[in-house]
């Protein structure tokens, strides 16, 4: 098979009608943080239970199409002894791998970051494909403020989304370009709207310096937001800003958005991304790629005990069947209740 032919093969799993992805792929200080909020201490073995509980979910395939994964769980295997790409595949689920190494300041841009891991990724990326990976993620952050992002921020990061991507589709990996505009601060509407335009603009400016195939990614951006520290907008309004701008600054030859869920409480999420899709047909599929939005209720449920693997389960699959709904614009809050 050729690598034209193993991309497109990706995508065409990815982005399935009635379903998302599922972003497992916490760092260890934030998988840390996720745990310690519900009593429990972060340890390899520990980690490695959650995610096998979680992972494991029978008929968890039929709304979530591929997986995130960090490093550390792409090598692993599951509690009956399964490796982890293996499992998902059983399930008819793409594995996926985190492949930038964080962020951290940006030089000669106070206040903005810019996101490390470009140096050595072919070979790393020759090594997850052999673990099982067939698609790729990397992240980087645009803060808000009356002043930032700076030009240096957007142009400097943009650039590095676009290197990243150009490198994946060279090894046959599927990427998934995750420019992510924080929700952090108080900021207004149209202020964020203004930077996820900018951005947008920018990152598919590189993206066709370096002849990245659009046919052939995700993206996965925010939704335009007020700032956490704003009074909210109704699902309504942030549903038309997003797709105001996206339909500026995304191509039709996207074959997906996956919206990250960013900050926003899963039914938060889940509401807006139905509004998204209630608007009527778009060029893209519109879906999501939320983290804390479907896990935090199976992590309360789960609470560190293995006896609690069905609850913790049942509280994923709920979360994954409501987005599946929003998807094509068919979710209602009353079914949080059932």
């Amino acid at each position: 098979m050729s690598l034209q032919e193993e991309l497109v093969n990706t995508i065409n799993d990815l982005v399935q009608p009635g379903k998302g992805l599922l972003a497992a792929d916490e760092s260890h200080p934030t998988i840390a943080k996720r745990f310690s909020a519900v009593g429990v201490e972060s340890s390899e073995e520990k980690r490695r239970a959650y995610r096998s509980i979680i992972l494991s979910t029978p008929g968890l395939g039929e709304y979530i199409s591929g997986v995130i994964l960090f490093e550390e769980t792409l090598g692993q295997t599951a509690l009956d002894g399964t490796p982890i790409p293996e499992l998902l595949e059983s399930a008819g689920m793409v594995p996926g791998i985190k492949v930038d190494k964080g962020k951290g300041p940006l030089a000669n841009a106070p206040g903005d970051e810019i996101t490390w891991g470009l140096d050595g990724l072919e070979d790393r990326l020759v090594r997850y494909k052999e673990q099982g990976a067939r698609f790729a993620k990397w992240r980087d952050v645009f803060h808000i403020s009356p002043t930032l992002p700076s030009r240096l921020a957007v142009v400097a990061n943009a650039e590095v989304l676009a290197r990243y991507a150009a490198i994946c589709q060279n090894q046959g990996i599927v990427p998934i370009v995750e420019p992510e505009v924080l929700i952090d601060g108080d900021h207004t509407m149209e202020r964020c709207a203004e930077v996820a335009e900018d951005v947008l603009r920018d990152v598919f400016t590189a993206l066709y310096r370096h002849k990245v195939d659009l046919q052939c990614m995700v993206l996965k951006p925010s939704m335009v937001t007020p700032g956490k520290e704003s009074p909210k907008a109704t699902p309504e309004e942030v549903a038309k800003w997003t797709l105001d701008i996206f339909r500026r600054g995304v191509p039709s030859s996207v074959p997906g958005i996956f919206f990250l869920s960013g900050g926003q409480t899963p039914e938060e999420a889940t509401e807006n991304l139905n509004a998204i899709n209630s608007m009527g047909t778009q060029p893209w599929e519109l879906s999501f790629s939320y983290g804390r939005a479907l896990q935090e209720p199976a992590q309360k449920a789960w609470a560190g005990h293995l006896d609690n693997a069905g609850a913790a389960q049942a509280a994923l699959l709920k979360r994954a069947r409501l987005n599946g709904l929003a998807r094509s614009g068919d979710y209602s809050p009353d079914m949080e209740n059932e």
